[in-house]
């Protein structure tokens, strides 16, 4: 069975799991204390040197990075091969938005981390990072429903949580309202689960 190391309130956590429960995977949760820092003691090191959660088992092979993991879920377990296509154009166009859902995006959650955490960052510069790249998704929502290929995607996945979350690093998203209206899509997908903040 797939293992997840998870945090209940990691938005990369959560796009792990909210990705495993819309394709029906059953798998099982290993709670780490991120707030106490347990990532960064020895065991979790060994388990990923970086120091950083989500990691997931999955028999032999063990992976880090929320995209990364989205990318092997995909392909592994997805039988309609939408979420992340095979050919080259689509592949493409949605590896783009996982390394944004993976760069950009997470001045949200740094911004996040400093309101809720007090986390000694540039809030003010995480929170400008955060609307420029809300603004970006924004334009591209204009005049599609999805990032890409017109279906929902991993793309959707990556970009989602710290977006929806954005409140919480005192981020207001009404000036952004495709985005808005994209994240109302992404809660109506099949098998759709929350977190707390969202």
């Amino acid at each position: 069975m797939i293992r997840l190391y998870d945090f209940e309130l990691s938005g990369s956590c959560y796009k792990i799991r909210l990705f495993l429960n819309i394709l029906g995977k059953e798998y099982e949760r290993v709670p780490v204390d991120f707030v106490n820092k347990e990532h960064k003691n020895e065991h979790y090191l060994n388990l990923n040197p970086f120091g950083e959660i989500p990691i997931v088992d999955d028999g032999d092979l063990r992976l880090r990075d929320a995209q990364a993991i989205l990318v092997y879920l995909a392909k592994k377990y997805d039988t309609s091969g939408l979420w992340f296509p095979d050919d080259a154009a689509s592949a493409g166009r949605v590896t783009q938005w996982l390394a944004t859902g993976g760069g950009e995006v997470m001045n949200s959650a740094g911004a996040r981390l400093v309101k809720i955490l007090n986390y000694p960052l540039d809030l003010d510069k995480l929170q400008a990072g955060a609307k420029r790249v809300f603004g970006i998704l924004n334009n591209q929502l204009a005049d599609r429903k999805w990032l890409e290929l017109g279906h929902p995607t991993i793309a959707d996945i990556a970009c989602f949580p710290y977006t929806a979350l954005a409140g919480e690093g005192g981020i207001d998203l009404s000036p952004y309202p495709n985005v808005l209206q994209w994240i109302e899509r992404v809660k109506a997908l099949p098998n759709f689960i929350s977190m707390p903040g969202i």
